[in-house]
């Protein structure tokens, strides 16, 4: 039997770490499997029974100082009192930069680099600066882990015993305070997206022997009632059983202005109510809200790794050892061959070996997808992972369902033709009846516009794509499509005179009959989101097509296909239907997106290239379903998400280039004896800013948009 143990691990912050954990692990027998979430610096390790002690000291073996934990919560807490404190590290650093420089005032004013004078202050920078890399050096030498801690290593032994003691304090300082702005700079995205987590809560007030009490929200139950001051945030998911308010949902869904709620109505974890004084009936522990679950998908998201990540990885597994061999060639071959002087050779091969340290190149990915992944939750769009992110900006046609995607979803009912001797009345009442056993938009139009009782229904059949059978006041009723109709071989001259009115109108139509005879027929219409003409105006103008899919009759999709602007229209549709266009248009156009509810939708959303999940705030099947979830009913989400991505993949293409352009220009100047160890890594040191500094740019993203939409409003 296997168990998994989560540890804490502080010293994780780049993937460096997380590759020399994993070799460690790897050598432990009883570990099945590790997952790292680089963001909570959190590494979850499967493993056999009782074999906890021994993957915390393979831990400690490595100098990661783990630290067992038993949620989340407890590890977010303590990474964002670590990431904010002015550390002892801190003043170590500065203290090693005084001496790194004291050292070379000294060395330049004397002409001398190995007096006791420059030597002495030197090695004080060293101490000071140095014992974590090479503390990580030894430990990726003992692991056979070649890093950039163990080529650091390597360049500052070798500068001490070529007399180079200015060069070597000067490399040990600036490789230190360029590992302090790489976990700055990651501790920033990390931030942005761990603060999801911070948002609700800690203590829940509850009813405790008729008075209001504070309690801790872990402690607090589905089914409890809880009261939420205005002004207070929401501590846990529910429904209001007493109040009405206006809720900012901004954390959960990204909309800038705040919704109404009113008895009934469902409310988030870490929402802000305004005014009015809330009870609420919890329906999610504070483990289960749909704020835990959205910093779930983010974590998951941001461990499994993008194209370009994967792409930086495997140039840098074949970039560093091929750098770190041509330096040993340049530190033997010249010199041998020409019978010269070993020194120069040999400075200029610890000049390589700093060259060959990928900072910049390591960093750039990472810091530019979390960030992305940030900007986009704070907009309500959830991507669950890189690939997508990156996908999004590839896409050439979407292919969207249209009730409650296109249109609002909340269907009216405007026409009721009874046939026969059926009164409107009666047709309207054993429809209602029938129709109030399904949750589908249309049905629910019709059990509403019926205000009087239901009569009882039995055997219920949902013929899926078409409509609904059963037994009403004890005779067999059917409700459903034309081609329902049509299968069950009632539609005669009246029906079809009628549905042609109602469908060359634009309303979505049903037939209504019991046996072999038709009742009459029902018309309904919903209403088009301007949201959504405003989606596809900006789909089109990023070069997207947009499709409709819709089990609607051709008429009735026609007449709001061209409302909307819509380049394909494919009605009459069964589900499976929709799976067959989905990949019939991933063969002709390659990148297809696929919009649906993420229950009914599934199998087309498996099959396109991205699926998209709309208006899915506390919806635990489409947050698992969908590759990107749109937290609230607006699809501007989708052309939002294709210009995010579009700026992710070229801030990833700028940091590659700029990254590999600087090592190309120090390696030439290395060969050319002009570059010096220091001013390599500082190089370095620049490039792991400036990548560090253009993909957090993209955490304005989300902020950018905001202002935009509200200038717009105004």
């Amino acid at each position: 039997m296997s168990t998994t143990t989560r540890f804490h691990v502080p010293a994780m912050d780049c993937p460096t770490e997380k590759a020399m954990i994993a070799n460690r692990l790897e050598r432990v027998s009883e570990v099945v499997r590790t997952d790292f979430d680089l963001i909570d610096r959190v590494v979850s390790v499967t493993h056999a029974a009782g074999a906890e002690g021994a993957v915390e000291a393979a831990l400690a073996d490595i100098g990661m100082e783990p630290q067992r934990i038993g949620d989340v919560r407890a590890a977010v807490r303590t990474s964002l009192a670590q990431g904010t404190a002015w550390t002892r590290d801190t003043w170590l650093l500065i203290g090693s930069g005084a001496a790194a420089v004291l050292a070379e005032v000294l060395a330049w004013t004397t002409g001398r680099e190995s007096s006791p004078l420059i030597i002495v202050p030197s090695i004080v920078a060293m101490l000071l600066g140095g014992p974590t890399t090479f503390k990580k050096g030894v430990v990726a030498l003992r692991t056979l882990t070649l890093n950039m801690n163990l080529l650091m290593l390597v360049a500052v032994t070798g500068a001490a015993i070529i007399g180079q003691w200015p060069e070597a304090a000067m490399v040990t300082f600036l490789f230190a305070l360029a590992e302090l702005i790489e976990t700055r700079s990651l501790d920033r995205a990390r931030d942005a997206i761990r603060s999801l987590m911070a948002l609700a809560p800690e203590t829940a007030r509850v009813r405790r022997e008729g008075v209001w009490r504070e309690v801790p929200a872990a402690e607090v139950t589905p089914g409890t009632h809880v009261q939420v001051l205005p002004g207070e945030r929401v501590p846990l998911d529910g429904r209001i059983v007493t109040g009405a308010s206006a809720i900012d949902q901004a954390p959960i869904t990204g909309e800038s202005l705040p919704v109404e709620k009113a008895v009934g109505d469902p409310v988030f974890a870490g929402t802000i109510n305004g005014q009015g004084l809330l009870e609420v009936d919890v329906t999610a522990g504070q483990g289960d809200t749909t704020l835990a679950r959205i910093g779930r998908t983010i974590r998951e998201a941001q461990s499994q790794k993008a194209p370009t990540e994967r792409f930086v990885d495997r140039f840098a597994r074949i970039y560093t050892p091929t750098v770190l061999g041509l330096a040993l060639l340049v530190a033997v071959v010249p010199p041998l061959l020409s019978g010269g002087a070993f020194y120069p050779w040999i400075y200029k091969a610890l000049v390589l070996l700093v060259i060959a340290c990928p900072c910049a190149l390591v960093i750039s990915t990472p810091v530019t997808v979390v960030s992305a992944l940030a900007a986009a939750a704070k907009r309500g769009i959830l991507v669950k992972g890189g690939v997508h992110l990156e996908g999004a900006k590839d896409l050439r046609f979407l292919a969207l369902d249209k009730t409650g995607t296109l249109t609002e979803g909340r269907p009216a009912l405007t026409d009721v033709v009874p046939l026969g001797d059926t009164t409107g009345d009666e047709l309207l009442q054993l429809a209602a009846s029938l129709e109030a056993t399904s949750t589908h938009p249309i049905a629910q139009a019709v059990a509403r516009a019926w205000n009087g009782p239901l009569s009882p229904v039995t055997g219920v059949q949902n013929k899926a794509g078409r409509g609904l059978e059963g037994t009403v006041a004890d005779r067999p009723l059917a409700i459903g499509s034309h081609r329902f109709a049509e299968e069950a071989k009632v539609c005669g001259p009246e029906i079809e005179r009628a549905i042609a009115r109602l469908e060359a109108d634009g309303k979505s139509v049903m037939v209504v009959w019991s046996g072999s005879t038709a009742l009459g027929v029902l018309g309904v219409a919903d209403t088009i989101r301007q949201t959504s003409v405003d989606a596809i105006r900006e789909l089109h103008a990023l070069g997207i097509k947009v499709a409709m899919l819709t089990g609607d009759n051709p008429t009735t999709a026609a007449a709001v296909g061209r409302q909307l602007g819509i380049d394909e229209i494919d009605a009459d549709l069964l589900p499976e239907h929709k799976v067959a266009i989905v990949e019939r248009l991933v063969r002709e156009h390659g990148k297809v997106g696929m919009v649906g509810d993420g229950v009914n939708d599934a199998p087309a959303l498996a099959r396109a290239s991205i699926g998209f999940a709309m208006g899915v705030a506390g919806t635990d099947t489409a947050l698992e379903t969908a590759d990107v979830a749109l937290m609230k009913d607006d699809l501007r989400g989708i052309p939002e998400l294709v210009r995010l991505s579009r700026s992710t993949g070229g801030t990833l293409r700028a940091n590659i280039a700029l990254s590999i352009g600087i090592k190309a220009v120090f390696f030439a100047l290395a060969l050319f004896g002009i570059a010096t160890l220091w001013m390599a890594v500082f190089a370095d040191m620049g490039a792991s800013l400036i990548v560090a500094a253009n993909g957090l740019r993209l955490l304005r993203f989300g902020r950018q948009v905001t202002r935009t939409d509200a200038s717009a409003r105004t």
